[in-house]
């Protein structure tokens, strides 16, 4: 510490609180009062005063020699780590003093901050100073970038009472705050805070507040902290609500190709596979329940009444059965329908009930549509399985076949059934998944199955996609030597 009054000292010109650039370090600062002097009214250099609004209760200004009572030395400490600062500590007669600031300032403006304060306090003071002493302090600064600056700028602040004027960017606020928490200088930690609560930050500034947090108080960090941690589930409630909040706006394609750009970019595919299964199996329990209520009405009232909540039932089946349709078609492209898969192939009461109701023609003029919303989620969870997108047992696969193979021949023969992208009838489609599933299956299950394909078949035969499947068992059903081999 450079104690003498005699050296120069390389003065640098102060800027405004608002260029204050870089981080300043939080590092507690060392400052001693090393003497008293008479007070010159001369300064050989003076630093200009910042464009700052004066304070009207303070007649002194920043930098004035001409009126100071306090003279600031900042002066770099260098790192123990730098190796620049091991050599200038070899040859200590050699080397020029560091970049040191000298400021000529005042005790009244001092004071704002409870650090000078208590520096300056009576008992502090030397037994024979007299009143009107110049009182010197040296203060260290941390060798970081911006660390000067922030401080002078910080020390401009002291005469002016305006703080909005000067602190009006994130950077600018980050800047100052941990250095006018180190100095105590509570008005501007206060403001700071405030002002950083209540902007937008930028992702760099966002990093540096997280890093900041750590240094304050638990009362002065509790609203940066709400703004930027969640609760552990935080994220999952969020994505679960834009998924309701899409799959219950039929008419807003592009808001459902938003969220399903969120769903493949989102960093965690386990989290995404939870959201959209939790999802899936609330829309489908309402789809089930409302059927089952549709069959078995509990209502004891007059007509009227039973068929409008009748009406009611259908409906509800249907707008939750188009959820279910892009539900299943963003666990498929994200591959996570494994549990859809299975939970759609273990349902035979739930079968049951589409194969009464479908066999009835009163859903014809209430929900014409919702046969077809249903095979189509079946057509989907079908192909990903028969395409190998989704890998099940093989006793999920045929049950799968099994239960939703009679929705299927009863739509074909009510002609409710639409036509696929390709103008594919969409019964024919979800036919040839079905028997390319079943060709998968062990022989005696295959067998089993391709029994119940027969309504596959045409007026005119025309069904090379049957006539395949059956070829295919009666090839493997043929004893031939290599198979025997097999056995």
């Amino acid at each position: 510490m450079v104690t003498g009054t005699g050296s120069k000292k390389r003065h640098r010109a102060v800027q405004p609180a608002s260029s204050a650039a870089g981080s300043s370090s939080s590092r507690p600062c060392a400052a001693v009062i090393i003497g008293s002097v008479a007070r010159r009214p001369t300064h050989p250099d003076p630093i200009p005063s910042p464009t700052l609004k004066p304070d009207p209760t303070n007649p002194y200004s920043f930098d004035d020699p001409s009126s100071a009572d306090v003279i600031l030395r900042l002066f770099v400490d260098p790192s123990p780590l730098d190796p620049s600062a091991t050599s200038l500590s070899l040859s200590p007669a050699t080397t020029q003093p560091q970049d040191d600031v000298v400021l000529h300032l005042h005790a009244h403006a001092l004071f704002r901050c409870k650090y000078f304060a208590a520096l300056l306090s009576d008992r502090w003071q030397h037994p024979d100073s007299q009143d009107d002493a110049v009182r010197k302090i040296n203060l260290r600064v941390p060798p970081t970038p911006g660390a000067m600056e922030a401080r002078i700028s910080l020390l401009q602040l002291l005469y002016t009472p305006d703080l909005a004027s000067a602190i009006t960017t994130v950077s600018t606020a980050l800047d100052l705050l941990p250095v006018a928490s180190e100095l105590i200088f509570d008005d501007c930690v206060r403001f700071c805070l405030r002002f950083l609560e209540a902007v937008p930050w930028t992702q760099d500034d966002e990093a540096r507040v997280l890093a900041l947090i750590p240094h304050l108080s638990e009362d002065e960090s509790k609203d940066l902290i709400a703004r930027v941690s969640g609760s552990p589930d935080s994220s999952e409630e969020m994505l679960y609500g834009l998924i309701l909040a899409v799959t219950h706006n039929q008419n807003m394609a592009y808001v459902k190709a938003f969220v399903a750009k969120l769903l493949r970019d989102f960093g965690s595919r386990d989290l995404v596979e939870r959201v959209l299964d939790r999802a899936f199996q609330t829309t489908f329990k309402v789809v089930k329940e409302s059927m089952e209520e549709y069959m078995s009405p509990g209502v004891r009232g007059d007509h009227d009444e039973t068929e409008a909540i009748q009406r009611l039932n259908l409906h509800t089946a249907l707008t939750h059965g188009k959820h279910l349709v892009w539900l299943v078609e963003r666990m498929i492209e994200l591959r996570v329908a494994d549990s859809a898969v299975k939970e759609w192939s273990e349902q035979p009461a739930f079968t049951a009930d589409l194969q009464r109701a479908f066999q009835d023609d009163a859903w014809r003029n209430i929900v014409p549509g919702l046969p077809s919303v249903l095979l189509r989620c079946t057509s989907r969870l079908a192909n990903a399985v028969a395409s190998g997108t989704i890998l099940v047992a093989a006793q999920v696969r045929k049950k799968l076949v099994k239960d939703w193979l009679p929705v299927l021949i009863v739509c074909k023969d009510t002609n409710a059934s639409p036509l696929t992208s390709s103008n594919k009838p969409l019964y024919l489609d979800l036919e040839e998944t079905f028997l390319r599933i079943i060709s998968t299956l062990p022989m005696s299950d295959s067998q089993e199955l391709l029994q119940q394909c027969l309504s596959f078949s045409t007026r005119n035969v025309d069904c090379p996609h049957l006539v395949t499947a059956f070829n295919t068992w009666f090839r493997r059903a043929t004893p031939s030597p290599q198979r025997e081999n097999l056995c």
